[in-house]
């Protein structure tokens, strides 16, 4: 078996070949590997530094750019291509990529604004080195290319970069604030407003003399009887009636089918 420095001797073009023909994950294969790999991880640390502005230790972005090597050595065709190198920055920077958009991120954000958010990390540290002070929005968005809005929408991307505890302290001291101390509470009227809003989505598919039922008891505030007389029919009659309505709309609510499979009858 050829040893790892009979191996390293060998031009990427050679490694290459060999390992085409290798079986995966053989010890030969594997050998070959970590040659590529050695040689390759000055172009993995180039890559990882684009992100040395980022909340994600180094040490797990080398890990995830070290997946993004491997793919690109056995994936990559001698007979294609620029060479090994062309083709693994790329696939290196791509696994980089797809690391923060699928475990960093705790609230899902377009890759396009993930991606904008980076540049502009990098962008902020070019122009604060060159202007002597911290470039605002505008200048961002000329060196970028994008406009101030993209830049906008970028820096609240940055906002759902990390998920805080609802018990982290705003403060030091003995008894430091929380963060939940500070959090308004839900608003049961913005509860039921959305409600409302949901109920007209399915009003339109009751019956007509249920449609006005339903908005003279909760839009009018009419008793049942006060609807019965205007209506011609009995209190019991319009409580049979609402029922019915109320039933059918929360099925439609609660449910992903439709209610009984039809319309409530009138």
């Amino acid at each position: 078996m050829t040893t790892r420095s009979d191996l390293a001797a060998l031009p990427d073009d050679e490694l290459l070949g060999r390992l085409r023909g290798l079986p995966r994950h053989g010890p030969e294969h594997d050998c070959v590997c970590e040659v590529l790999v050695d040689r390759y991880s000055a172009l993995v640390r180039a890559c990882v530094r684009r992100y040395r502005n980022s909340p994600e230790p180094a040490e797990d972005l080398m890990q995830v750019g070290y997946v993004g090597l491997l793919k690109a050595i056995n994936n990559f065709d001698p007979a294609f291509g620029n060479g090994l190198s062309a083709y693994a920055e790329p696939c290196i920077s791509g696994e980089i990529k797809r690391h923060f958009r699928d475990k960093r991120w705790q609230v899902r954000v377009s890759r396009q604004a993930q991606e904008l958010l980076l540049a502009i990390r990098t962008a902020d540290e070019q122009l604060t080195q060159q202007l002597g002070r911290s470039p605002d929005d505008r200048e961002l968005a000329r060196r970028l290319g994008v406009t101030v809005a993209d830049v906008l929408d970028a820096r609240q991307a940055d906002l759902v970069f990390s998920a805080y505890s609802l018990d982290a302290p705003l403060s030091d001291g003995d008894e430091p604030a929380l963060l939940a101390d500070v959090l308004g509470e839900d608003d049961e009227a913005v509860e039921h407003a959305l409600d409302i809003e949901a109920v007209h989505v399915h009003l339109d598919e009751l019956p007509v003399r249920e449609q006005r039922i339903l908005m003279m008891r909760f839009y009018g505030n009419l008793t049942q009887g006060e609807i019965g007389d205007r209506l011609g029919i009995s209190q019991m009659h319009v409580s049979r009636l609402l029922r019915r309505a109320l039933t059918y709309l929360h099925g439609c609510l609660t449910s992903d089918d439709p209610v009984d499979g039809h319309q409530p009858a009138g």
